[in-house]
């Protein structure tokens, strides 16, 4: 019995790891000789292995595709970047729908009849990405939406991935922007891209679907609220859930006072109408006709040539994003930059520089350090 010989970096040793190498049949735990690691190890692939099990639609093989696009580094970017060039001509061919509204509105219960729905009526395979909200202090994610998708969790044509915002949002909703790309290409042809809440991450989410559905609650006053004005124009149906029990006659009437409230709105880019429908997330009620104002809005989009114009525009919008953060990064990944940026925020809190002429110093060395 020989030992792995690495005393240089004993942690990739096999002593250091509890492993033992037993003649020729590989790697073998001390803790449990009968489990051959070697024969579970993930071998190493390449992008075409990639391309090849994606297209093959093996959801395994897709999953690990998202995290190699979801991962910060640089080597796996390269390799991430050429499996979505490779898939780019597999894909366009889903209906993407963005799913959001306020915490507490039903949105994966919602998401979990939904799909359920649309499989069993219109057949197909469904995806479903979803954007979980990091924490400021400590980064982590719960990603604990699969845990409320009973139903499609355990559907073979169904595939969810959350993904944490990690802080950034602007960064997760490209690598989500991606995601559907080999979502696409692996034979996914319904996406529902679930967002972490209201504001920001609607934008976002707006910029990358062809049907923006929001998810409302009757008696929460948002009916009333100037300030969700910006989410109600981007969508293009507003649902109000819970319409059960006691809840029906309130819901209609959140329904009436949405109906009067969108058309104070300008018209929209479309010429679509934007529709309120009740239902109920909890109980299956009134799930067919919301799916029905979704394809109804599709063949509306298409017929007069809008759902390629917003296609095409999502394009142009995500190149000219991808353009400033990459900006932005090699911006504060510099290292001369990193050094100034400590020294001359404290030149700012002492009232020594003001921020615009500090802000415009450390521009004028970055771009001087390109020459």
């Amino acid at each position: 019995m020989t030992k792995y010989n690495d005393m240089e970096h004993p942690e990739n040793s096999a002593e250091f790891a509890g492993l033992t190498v037993n003649s020729g049949v590989g790697p073998v735990s001390i803790i449990n000789p009968y489990l051959k690691r070697g024969r579970f190890a993930r071998r190493h692939m390449s992008a075409d292995d990639y391309v090849e099990g994606i297209l093959r639609g093996d959801s395994a093989i897709l999953g690990q595709a998202v995290t190699l696009v979801e991962s910060t580094n640089p080597d796996h970017q390269v390799v991430a970047q050429e499996v979505i060039e490779k898939c780019l001509p597999y894909s366009g061919k889903s209906v993407r729908i963005g799913i959001s509204g306020v915490p507490g509105a039903g949105k994966s219960t919602s998401i979990d009849e939904f799909g359920i729905h649309v499989l069993k009526e219109y057949g197909g395979k469904l995806a479903v990405l979803a954007i979980d909200p990091s924490s400021e202090r400590t980064k982590g994610s719960i990603l604990g939406d699969k845990t409320r998708m009973e139903k499609l969790s355990v559907h073979p044509d169904s595939f969810i991935r959350p993904s944490p915002s990690a802080g950034s949002l602007g960064g997760v909703a490209r690598k989500t922007r991606e995601t559907i790309i080999l979502c696409e290409a692996a034979g996914y042809d319904k996406i529902f891209v679930e967002t972490v809440g209201v504001g920001q991450s609607e934008t976002a989410c707006h910029s990358m679907v062809d049907f923006f559905l929001l998810i409302q609650l009757a008696g929460t006053g948002d009916e009333l609220q100037g300030i969700k004005r910006g989410i109600m124009e981007m969508a293009d149906g507003i649902v109000i859930n819970k319409c059960d029990g006691n809840n029906v006659e309130k819901c209609q009437l959140a329904a009436t006072h949405f109906r009067n409230a969108l058309h104070l709105f300008p018209a929209t880019e479309s010429g679509w109408m934007p529709k309120v429908l009740c239902y109920s997330g909890f109980y299956g009620i009134g799930i067919k006709e919301i799916w029905d104002m979704i394809y109804e809005y599709v063949a509306f989009a298409k017929g007069n040539g809008y759902f390629d114009y917003r296609r095409n525009e999502q394009a142009k919008y995500w190149m000219y994003e991808t353009i400033n953060e990459h900006l932005r990064n090699s911006f504060y990944q510099n290292s001369t930059i990193a050094d100034m940026l400590k020294a001359t925020e404290r030149s700012v809190l002492n009232g020594e520089k003001t921020s615009f002429v500090a802000a415009k110093q450390l521009l004028d060395t970055y771009f001087a350090l390109l020459h």
